[in-house]
């Protein structure tokens, strides 16, 4: 069975943890009901040499939604002060694996890191299986991250408004099938519930297993049997642009023809009284 290019294993980064041109990045996030605070546990037991991403920093303050990209500049001074370099082996962790480190990732990638990876099975599973931690401060030496941005990566709000309308591309929802179908609330106040017409569910939890990335075998299975033509390219969604690269990263890791990520996401879209929005399966 064949293992995505773009994740590492637990073996393989305790072996590296010491190589000088690997940098770690702790990017665990969670949301209100996993009741569980990112900042606190990372202060508690990280990785070696590992630093912590904050997502709710490094975002477009001015935006008004959560999560949104920062500009280039500040991707720059904020990916320096981690010690980051478009040309270092990164490797981004989350607490169960398969969740929030995608959507670094895929960020790092956007603005042109050249060999980004996720850690496979997360933190969670490294201290299930008793691989070292720390809680000494990682004070990385600053850097230059020089940002080569990827446009095309990104998909704004008028575009997605015409890609609904003329439905030209396949759009994939990571959220949950009860917040898809509108069954269930949404957890941000103000938010219409449903999906977009025309939008497929791909939940992000079904690409994973117990925080592992499936094999690329499985993952073809997985995002067929949802109903996406993967010679086709996509634009993926989720709550605030954070699951949703789950979904890029499943993409990437079969060849799959072209994914971009629609930023603002359900913040955006759902916060709009006249958007197109559609209940059910």
């Amino acid at each position: 069975m064949t293992q995505s290019p773009f994740i590492v294993s637990a073996d393989w980064l305790e072996e590296h943890l010491s190589d000088e041109d690997i940098a770690i990045i702790d990017g665990a996030w969670y949301l209100p009901a996993q009741n569980r605070d990112a900042r606190a546990e990372y202060d508690e037991a990280h990785i070696q040499g590992a630093v912590f991403f904050d997502h709710e920093r490094v975002v477009d303050a001015d935006s008004g939604l959560p999560h949104t990209l920062p500009s280039p500049e500040k991707f720059s001074q904020l990916a320096g002060q981690m010690g980051l370099t478009r040309q270092k082996t990164i490797i981004v962790y989350d607490g169960p694996g398969i969740f929030t480190a995608p959507r670094v990732w895929w960020m790092l990638r956007h603005f042109g890191a050249e060999n980004v990876f996720v850690l496979d099975g997360g933190i969670d599973n490294w201290k299930a299986e008793q691989r070292p931690v720390t809680n000494e401060k990682s004070t990385p030496q600053p850097t230059i991250f020089d940002c080569q941005t990827s446009a095309d990566n990104v998909v704004t709000f008028t575009e997605m408004n015409e890609i609904v309308q003329n439905v030209s591309c396949q759009i994939a929802d990571a959220r949950g099938k009860g917040r898809f179908d509108g069954s269930e609330a949404e957890p941000r106040a103000g938010m219409r519930s449903g999906h977009m017409p025309a939008a497929i569910n791909v939940p992000f939890s079904n690409l994973s297993d117990k925080g592992y990335l499936k094999t690329t075998e499985e993952l073809r299975k997985t995002l067929t049997e949802a109903g996406l033509d993967l010679s086709k390219p996509v634009v993926t969604t989720c709550g605030s642009g954070v699951t949703a690269a789950v979904i890029n990263l499943a993409l990437a890791s079969v060849n799959a023809a072209g994914s971009r990520l629609y930023d603002g996401s359900w913040a955006e879209w759902g916060s709009k009284p006249d958007t197109a929005i559609v209940t059910g399966d």
